[in-house]
């Protein structure tokens, strides 16, 4: 497959979806689809990540639904519906295990280690705080975080509720 073909095939997507009711958001979302799944293809390296087989997924149950619509001529949706899916058989699959970690998330040991060098500079800290350094973890997993620490003898909790703060273990 290449450019030209899949500029064709997204342009006959928008075509068809012309027929759809105008209000239909199965019509715009298609083409929001079909117009990620173009851009992932033009991006050399993505054509190959999950996200791009995942787009074809979407759009793949897509087409289901319009066809059971009865919008269009089945003949016609069915012949596209087959093109993308012929492009789904060209990439390699990514089996669903192997998908890749975004590195903002951090293993709960590098969390952890973190919170023991903010509280050799700041000597005390509460989870309100950690939580702003780490937006994408949740308040329990940080307090979670923090008891392993307390656990451990490396770390103290001192007060309760939201007086709560963590300071570094005097030996």
């Amino acid at each position: 497959m290449n450019k030209e073909e899949l500029l064709q095939m997204t342009k006959e997507l928008y075509r068809l979806t012309l027929l759809f009711p105008k209000k239909e958001p199965l019509r715009y979302k298609m083409r929001e689809v079909a117009n990620e799944i173009l851009a992932l293809f033009l991006d050399k390296k993505s054509k190959d990540s999950p996200i791009f087989q995942i787009k074809l997924d979407i759009l793949d149950a897509f087409f289901e639904i319009a066809i059971a619509q009865n919008w269009v001529k089945n003949g016609e949706i069915l012949a596209l519906k087959q093109q993308y899916n012929n492009l789904k058989s060209t990439i390699k699959e990514t089996p669903k295990n192997s998908l890749p970690r975004p590195q903002i998330f951090l293993s709960a040991l590098q969390r952890q280690q973190k919170i023991v060098e903010l509280l050799k500079e700041k000597n005390q800290i509460q989870v309100w705080e950690v939580k702003q350094i780490f937006p994408q973890v949740s308040k329990r997993t940080l307090r979670r975080d923090f008891a392993n620490l307390v656990k451990a003898g490396i770390i103290e909790r001192v007060g309760s509720q939201n007086n709560t703060f963590y300071k570094l273990k005097t030996q």
